[in-house]
């Protein structure tokens, strides 16, 4: 019965579409009207079949992605509240932020730490720290997001030195697992489109690779941000495993699945009409997933204005809940393995990252590259194309600069300062500096805005 349905249909090639669609436009060209190309110089096209995906390894089976929610370590008492809190309504990982030592055992008491996963953004280094956090924590599920290279190109120096912090590096991943990140979400962040972002995280990897040699590979883990491109951030983490693969297989390593941990862009928020936040973390998260992320941390709708609140984490934690839960992402993971369009954009992407990665290599590698001020060059080259972008609202965030709330007042509203902070300090070489899209307009905003009685 089935055979004889389908027997009655032909088949239809790609030129026959494409010869029907040249019809329908009634002599516009089809090129010019219905092609158009992204920031990264990727080719979108209005339909896509089996002919446009070649071969991709499929993500590695998994039991889903974890929910993770960040706390901020200024109290170990509180914070293990805190985090008890976090399990009890659904959190399965935690990320912890730490800028100065703290009692683990204090922080940690009362938690099952069996099948728990966490994460410790430590701002400073200390090999017998790090040591001693491991002890109370399950080793297999504990990462350690400390990235010696991240912190040097987002702050412009060393810890202490390039000697010191990749000595003190080495004595945490001898004896540590799990304990070399790379932060690609800052590139994110300061305005790297996405094959730079692909491209500069995997230099940045393999500064760490060339250094630790391959046998250290598996302690390698990465942070990316993802933003409001749907299909194409579903893409950018795909390609990304395809990159890191590729990498390996140089090292004569096979078969060793990258560890992606993701959070949503703070490049897109806003402080106006601020609810939107919402939508656009609720998307993000599904991008994250749908990309193969083994641990999602949502940011609450009011992050980049507001001190941590009991409601915005909630709504944070309940809209993975809710994905996970309700709406049947809880292994979704492959569930973009039949696309022909995001194989193709991914395959796009990892194919011009890896061009841009070559020419990072050919130049000295990515230390010498940041040093040189090469890759901030080319970050801000692109942040200020965006910027232009949102200026003339080809690039639009619903709120801010198309469709504003003239209603929405936020003077005397902003319990934290959401604008890039200028540093008055000595620095080895230009940092990378994380910038919101909507920052300039919403300054205007404020000086604006009447006060209101």
């Amino acid at each position: 019965m089935s055979d004889f349905l389908f027997s009655e249909f032909e088949e239809t090639s790609p030129a026959a579409w494409k010869q029907k669609i040249q019809v329908d436009l009634k002599g516009a060209d089809y090129n010019d009207t219905l092609l158009w190309k992204t920031n990264e110089g990727i080719t979108v096209k209005p339909f896509y079949t089996k002919e446009d995906k070649t071969y991709q390894k499929p993500i590695a089976a998994k039991e889903g992605f974890s929910i993770c929610q960040t706390i901020i370590i200024a109290n170990e008492k509180e914070e293990n509240l805190l985090l008890l809190a976090a399990l009890e309504r659904g959190a399965t990982a935690i990320q912890f932020i730490a800028k100065n030592k703290f009692d683990p055992a204090i922080l940690l008491q009362g938690a099952d730490l069996t099948a728990l996963k966490i994460y410790f953004k430590l701002d400073f280094l200390d090999a017998g720290f790090t040591a001693e956090i491991e002890q109370f924590s399950n080793a297999k599920h504990c990462y350690f997001q400390i990235d010696i290279l991240g912190s040097l190109a987002e702050v412009g120096n060393w810890f202490v030195s390039l000697k010191e912090d990749y000595h003190q590096l080495e004595k945490i991943a001898s004896s540590t697992e799990n304990s070399i990140a790379v932060s690609g979400d800052l590139y994110q962040n300061a305005g790297a489109n996405m094959v730079q972002q692909l491209a500069y995280t995997l230099a940045h990897a393999n500064e760490y690779l060339n250094h630790f040699g391959a046998e250290n590979a598996h302690k390698i883990h990465f942070q990316f941000s993802v933003a409001g491109h749907y299909f194409h951030e579903i893409a950018k983490l795909r390609a990304f495993r395809l990159l890191w693969e590729a990498l390996l297989k140089e090292y004569g390593i096979e078969n060793m699945e990258a560890h992606i941990f993701v959070q949503p862009s703070t490049r897109n928020k806003t402080i106006y009409d601020y609810n939107v936040n919402m939508l656009r973390t609720t998307s993000e998260c599904m991008s994250a997933i749908l990309g193969g992320a083994d641990t999602i941390s949502n940011i609450p709708y009011d992050h980049i204005y507001a001190e941590k609140n009991d409601f915005g984490e909630r709504i944070a934690r309940n809209q993975l809940l809710i994905l996970q839960q309700e709406s049947g992402f809880q292994e979704a993971q492959n569930f973009a393995e039949g696309s022909y369009y995001i194989a193709s954009l991914s395959t796009q992407m990892a194919e011009k990252a890896l061009t841009i990665f070559k020419q990072i290599e050919q130049g000295g590698g990515f230390l010498k590259q940041l040093k040189e001020g090469h890759i901030q060059r080319k970050i801000k080259e692109n942040a200020s194309k965006e910027d232009a972008q949102f200026r003339h609202k080809e690039l639009i965030l619903l709120g801010a600069n198309l469709y504003p709330n003239k209603e929405n007042f936020m003077q005397g509203n902003l319990a934290l300062d959401p604008f890039v902070k200028q540093r008055n300090i000595k620095t080895l070489f230009p940092p990378i500096i994380r910038k919101r899209l909507s920052e300039n307009l919403e300054k205007q905003r404020l000086q604006q805005e009447t006060p209101q009685l």
